[in-house]
């Protein structure tokens, strides 16, 4: 017929939905704050999976400041993610002939 087939649709977004589920949970994106002073690692999942924070912030004494440069890496790291599960997106609906 040609027409619209909603079941390979409908199977062509799921397989795109479980690739995405997949790449996900295997990306990992690392960002820094204060010139490497903390450290973050964070999956697509947007869970934090490490956090390291130079011994030489904790002498220094300054809670606020440390607070803040967590807090940086923390936001970069998520921005991040979102710009990576965009683009992704982007593709796998590219592909889907959208």
């Amino acid at each position: 017929m040609g027409g619209f087939d909603l079941q390979r649709l409908m199977s062509q977004a799921k397989q795109q939905y479980e690739s995405l589920q997949k790449k996900m949970q295997e990306t990992v994106i690392e960002s820094s704050s204060g010139g490497g002073t903390v450290k973050v690692r964070m999956n697509g999942q947007r869970q934090l999976l490490a956090i390291t924070i130079d011994p030489e912030a904790v002498k220094a004494g300054d809670v606020e400041m440390l607070q803040d440069l967590v807090l940086a890496a923390v936001n970069e790291a998520a921005r991040k993610i979102e710009d990576e599960m965009k683009s992704t997106v982007g593709g796998m609906l590219g592909g889907m002939g959208m």
